[in-house]
């Protein structure tokens, strides 16, 4: 089953009387448990993807699809709603709230959900080998415990959809690949559609599918040969 779609999907972006195509014409399909790396190039379009993706910008023409509910044609407020309930992201710097320790991070998740996932938190933690962090700050922790916190944030509310914008930039060797096993496991223990950018192409081999994006236009990758088409 895709949870998210793409049909014909395009967004331009105005610079003076110019028209700038951040993403030309684009047909995408990301099913449950699938895990999707993709590749190209600084200014290539990567980004404008996946704030399409995650609802934070409108097509230009075409729609995005979320479990087959016509997602970019909702009103922000709805999408707001339709985004914390089905789509985790996970950035690059963590985007941890610095003056809250671990275990804080998920319970502000409770307050705005009003509910105690108490056991939840605690599962999570322990599948990630973070619970002896949970009364720390970020400012404590290394790099590679910042993001396995920022998965842990992710996925605490059972999103569908998880979207990595280069998650390993500021990890050393050992633990970007930690990280993105990470990832690749818990798309298919826990059935999420997982889409990761990155520039690191040595961590493309863990993904299902790879697709490259060049001045726009997004092409299935192939890993075997190293030649899009």
């Amino acid at each position: 089953m895709n949870v998210i779609e793409f049909k014909n999907v395009r967004k331009e972006f105005k610079d003076g009387d110019q028209i700038i195509q951040g993403l030309k014409e684009t047909n995408f399909s990301a099913a449950a448990g699938e895990f999707i790396g993709i590749i190209g190039p600084s200014g290539s379009g990567k980004s404008t993807f996946l704030t399409l993706a995650g609802g934070l910008q409108t097509p230009t023409a075409g729609e995005v699809l979320i479990n087959g509910q016509a997602f970019s044609e909702e009103k922000e407020k709805k999408r707001a709603k339709i985004r914390f309930k089905e789509i985790g992201f996970i950035l690059q710097a963590s985007n941890l709230i610095p003056f809250l320790t671990v275990k804080k991070q998920l319970k502000l998740v409770d307050k705005i959900n009003r509910s105690n996932q108490k056991d939840k938190a605690n599962t999570l933690f322990d599948q990630l080998g973070v619970t002896k962090l949970e009364n720390k700050y970020p400012q404590d922790l290394s790099g590679g415990e910042r993001q396995r916190i920022a998965i842990a944030r992710a996925l605490y509310n059972d999103p569908s959809i998880i979207l990595a914008d280069e998650p390993t930039a500021s990890l050393d060797s050992e633990k970007a690949f930690e990280v993105v096993k990470i990832l690749a496991k818990e798309a298919k223990d826990k059935n999420k559609a997982i889409m990761m950018v990155t520039h690191d192409t040595r961590l493309i081999d863990f993904c299902d599918k790879v697709y490259e994006i060049k001045d726009g236009t997004m092409n299935l990758y192939d890993k075997e040969t190293a030649v899009a088409h």
